[in-house]
């Protein structure tokens, strides 16, 4: 399998603004900011050239909307309301997590374009504010904006909301048709898919599902045209009413070609669920089984991570569309299955108390534990039918030691980071983890954050890696492949999902066992100030 075909992009001579000015409105590479959105109107003239990488990330703008001691949170509540203990000066603002445990902002997304080495060629700005269409991201929410090509490899998609920038508290919102009445957020705004192709067009597709929460990814299944999404839903208190159960975890989404501004979004439409009853365990809340994270497609077939959470099994899933693949929840995938390309069947009468059937399988070999404490699977990448890197993203732990100057939970773990699996005798098999030069644990300095300790926290401002999020490869002529992926991060700040982190690669010997001598990751970029990165893929029209 060759590695991707570069030839020069058409928009990068004019791409050469920094990101976070960009992000922040400046006119590049055929700013989306007009004539982008639902009917798929072109971003700009200019386009995206194969082989290169394409990341997703946001910079933080502040918000003087948000004053200390006067603003009340979440806004429009009518209980439990809490008043801001900062303005919306970055990176204090997110300390105010700590009094509203569901605050966010808003913030404009940006897609820069990078060579595989990491340089710079160019920027577009997403549209957020045009009347053809708009998506934002939660600026601190570190699940959002996976990268994904299509399964024809012609398109790129991601999720965020249909909402304007410096939004407050729309990451644990309801959606408009889906409305659960004790999520403490009363606004609703709907989930948004964004698809773009080489030529630079957008087109948006909004959706009920994620209600309460978020949808951290999406891939177009190009012959059915179908989104499979991945995310999470649900704000409030048990029990969850049957549209936050039908709207979490994995969703199939028709793409809508209406201007978002016309589009009315029905009931969400699950394509699979899974239950720890299938293992044997003891039925947990319903709906939060399914709080899935990463999102692939490989050899038809569809999967799933999960990583995070009070309830289920952290681990990696598929969706079986034989149901045959696992009587006792664990499984491999059948030989010659279909994608899914219909919705789950389910009993509406049934929904609310019992939840959805089960069609979904942890993959044989991955771990099967309840609630567990070292597994935190995230991004995935196939390298072939036998080999997998999963992108671990580590506990989130941050407790520090001024004695070694280090977050010791971070620094201990042996699991975070890039895992490497293989499919021998019927099973995978977890063949060793990479986290060479990732620094698990260590403070890095970036420039213009603050130093010291977070008076909110009482622990360092300082951003240390904890792991790995979202990630992608490709296969060398050498028989190595190279594997991109963006940090997760550990701190005293009040959100760690505002730290700036980083893009960082490694190179890895397909057929080897263990990690060869000097193996480590290298930085490929890292966000500024009031910056963040998030998800990464190759781009449109990228070979396999």
């Amino acid at each position: 399998m060759a590695g991707p075909n570069v030839r020069f992009s058409r928009w990068r001579l004019l791409a050469t603004l920094p990101v976070a000015a960009v992000a922040a409105g400046a006119l590049v590479a055929g700013s989306a900011q007009a004539g982008a959105g639902g009917a798929g109107h072109p971003a700009g003239p200019r386009g995206l050239a194969p082989g290169d990488l394409l990341v997703s990330g946001s910079t933080y703008t502040n918000d003087p909307g948000i004053v200390a001691g006067q603003t009340v949170l979440p806004p429009g509540c009518t209980t439990g309301c809490v008043t801001a203990t900062a303005d919306g000066t970055y990176p204090q603002v997110f300390n105010n997590v700590l009094a509203d445990p569901s605050f966010g902002v808003t913030s404009k997304i940006t897609l820069t374009e990078l060579s595989p080495s990491g340089r710079t060629l160019g920027a577009l700005a997403v549209p957020s504010s045009s009347p053809a269409g708009r998506v934002v991201t939660s600026f601190s929410s570190k699940s959002e904006l996976a990268l994904n090509l299509s399964t024809d490899r012609r398109y790129v998609t991601f999720m965020g909301y249909d909402a304007a920038p410096d939004t407050v508290d729309v990451s644990n919102s309801n959606t408009p048709g889906v409305v659960d009445p004790t999520d403490p957020v009363p606004g609703a705004y709907y989930r948004t898919v964004a698809q773009l192709g080489a030529d630079g067009r957008f087109q948006f597709t909004n959706t009920n599902a994620y209600s309460g929460n978020n949808g951290r990814a999406a891939i177009l299944n190009s012959r059915a045209g179908v989104y499979y999404a991945a995310g999470n839903a649900g704000n409030g208190s048990a029990p969850q009413p049957a549209g936050i159960i039908l709207g979490a975890g994995a969703q199939l989404i028709k793409p809508s070609r209406r201007p978002q501004a016309w589009q009315r979004p029905g009931t969400p439409t699950p394509a699979g669920s899974f239950s720890v009853t299938q293992l044997g365990d003891p039925a947990d809340k319903v709906g939060k089984d399914d709080n899935f994270r990463g999102l692939a497609v490989y050899d038809n077939v569809v999967y799933y991570t999960k990583g995070s959470g009070g309830n289920g099994v952290n681990t990696v899933y598929f969706l079986d569309t034989t149901g045959k693949a696992c009587p006792s929840g664990v499984g491999l995938p059948v030989p010659g299955a279909p994608r899914p390309a219909s919705p789950l069947a389910y009993n509406p009468a049934t929904v609310g108390a019992d939840g959805l059937p089960s069609n979904m399988c942890v993959l044989k070999g991955f771990p099967t534990a309840l609630k567990s404490t070292t597994s935190f699977p995230f991004g995935l990448w196939f390298a072939g039918p036998d080999t997998l890197y999963v992108a671990d993203e580590g506990n989130g732990t941050n407790t520090y030691s001024a004695a070694t100057g280090t977050y010791t939970a971070a620094a201990g773990q042996t699991t975070a980071g890039l895992q490497k699996w293989v499919l021998t005798g019927g099973s995978w098999h977890l063949a060793y983890t990479l986290a060479a030069g990732l620094a698990l644990g260590t403070p890095y300095t970036v420039a213009g954050y603050p130093t010291g300790d977070n008076a909110a926290t009482k622990l360092p401002w300082a951003p240390a890696t904890d792991g790995l999020r979202n990630l992608t490869g490709r296969v060398n002529r050498d028989g190595t492949v190279t594997v991109y992926a963006v940090t997760s991060t550990v701190s005293g700040g009040g959100d760690q999902g505002a730290d700036p982190n980083k893009l960082v690669a490694i190179t890895d010997r397909v057929p080897a066992t263990a990690p060869a001598a000097g193996e480590a990751f290298r930085t490929v970029r890292a966000a500024g100030f009031g910056q963040v990165l998030r998800g990464v893929s190759f781009t449109p029209g990228t070979r396999s």
